[in-house]
């Protein structure tokens, strides 16, 4: 059995909104890319009676990213994956996903809960990438929001990172600690986004559901992520923070902004 290297570096870097960028055992792996200018899109874009609004440009542009290894997409919403994001997404190496996105993506791969890919980084390094369950709302509203998933990404002798994708509830971070107990760096969606048409009932973590799962992931070094650059988002990454750091917490967390770059 491999031993764990805590000393290996893992660098997290936020675009904004819940699109980041994990430098990991030889890859380069981004998340949920969204890399368009701000805008309005309407439900004829989206897809559900809702409009979402980006108010603050991406961090980065897709070309100055350098050799993307992995894309890795949460689900098929477009503060999730916008045009530019999708673009991204069909020219990597790697794209995994949800199937219902993976049939709109060239060369993307679908996968269900629980289902394992493994990739070969450029040195040789096996990267294992595995889809977690994730809620995305009540479940009065769960089939309108359509399917979403959350990743789980290791590697022999490496640190092991949780994405939990947009997940309003607390059972599948139990699911998926039980499972692999020994996670060490989260990103969690957070900003507690809600809608009127969804009853007003938060669709990813709020600031108290977040440092909930902090509290599950006990041993996890946590980034709130998902909690700036578009306007349905009513919290912060820096209040989920202040929250965790009244819970005794705070000291897991790390808040970025869009632009910066924590190395764990």
């Amino acid at each position: 059995m491999a031993t764990t290297d805590f000393t290996a570096p893992i660098d997290v870097t936020l675009v904004g909104g819940p699109t980041a960028i994990i430098d990991y055992a030889g890859l380069r792996i981004v998340v949920d890319p969204t890399f368009d200018p701000p805008a309005s899109y309407g439900p004829e874009v989206v897809g559900a009676p809702v409009t979402l609004v980006r108010n603050v440009a991406p961090a980065f542009a897709p070309d100055a990213l350098g050799e993307v290894h992995v894309v890795l997409v949460t689900h098929d919403h477009h503060d999730h994956l916008d045009y530019s994001g999708r673009a991204l997404a069909a020219s990597a190496a790697a794209t995994f996903t949800t199937e219902q996105v993976a049939r709109s993506i060239p060369g993307a791969q679908g996968m269900s809960q629980w289902q394992t890919h493994t990739v070969k980084s450029p040195d040789g390094r096996e990267v294992s990438i595995t889809a977690v369950p994730a809620i995305h709302g009540p479940e009065s509203h769960r089939e309108a929001l359509g399917p979403v998933i959350g990743f789980v990404i290791s590697s022999p002798g490496d640190r092991t990172i949780y994405v939990s994708g947009d997940n309003a509830s607390i059972e599948p971070v139990r699911e998926v600690a039980e499972r692999f107990p020994d996670i060490a760096v989260a990103l969690l969606f957070a900003g507690g986004p809600s809608f009127e048409v969804f009853d007003g009932a938060y669709l990813a973590f709020s600031d108290e559901m977040a440092v909930a799962a902090a509290e599950i992931l006990e041993n996890a070094m946590i980034f709130p992520i998902h909690a700036d650059s578009w306007e349905h988002f009513s919290q912060t990454a820096q209040s989920m923070k202040q929250l965790a750091t009244d819970k005794g917490i705070g000291d897991r967390v790390i808040a970025l902004t869009p632009g910066q770059l924590a190395t764990v």
